[in-house]
C-alpha cells in the first residue's frame, strides 16, 4: 500500500499563484508515475498533469504553460506549482499515485481545496 498526503490548497485571486505538494510513504517502490486530478463542483475528476520516474510529464491542455509538475525522488513528494490561476481552477486537487505506468490510479490522497476568486 502507498500512502499520499497532499497539501499546499487553499485561497488565492485570480491570476495568483499556488504550490501543491503530495507526500508518499509505504510501498512506493512500485510507483512508476504520480500525478494530480482536478474536481471542480458538480463535475467528474479529471487529470491534470503527471510525471513518470523517468521524469517524463504530461499535461491537461487547459494548464499547459501555467502549471508545471516537479518531483523529488528521495523525498517522494510530487509538487505542483499552478501558475495565473483561473476560477475554473477552483476544485479539489487529487493526488495519485500509479504502479507500472502512468494512469493506473491505484492510490489517491484525500484531496486538497483550491478556491480561486474572480
Amino acid at each position: 500500500q502507498v500512502q499520499l498526503v497532499e497539501s499546499g490548497g487553499g485561497l488565492v485571486q485570480a491570476g495568483g499563484s499556488l504550490r501543491l505538494s503530495c507526500e508518499a510513504s509505504g510501498s512506493t517502490f512500485r510507483v512508476a508515475c504520480m500525478g494530480w486530478y482536478h474536481q471542480a463542483p458538480g463535475k467528474q475528476r479529471e487529470p491534470v498533469a503527471d510525471i513518470a520516474n523517468s521524469g517524463r510529464t504530461n499535461y491537461a491542455e487547459s494548464v499547459k504553460g501555467r502549471f508545471t509538475i516537479s518531483r523529488d525522488g528521495a523525498k517522494n513528494t510530487v509538487y505542483l506549482e499552478m501558475n495565473s490561476l483561473k476560477a475554473e481552477d477552483t476544485g479539489v486537487y487529487y493526488c495519485v499515485a500509479h504502479n507500472s505506468y502512468c494512469g493506473r490510479g491505484d492510490y489517491w490522497g484525500q484531496g486538497t481545496q483550491v478556491t480561486v476568486s474572480s
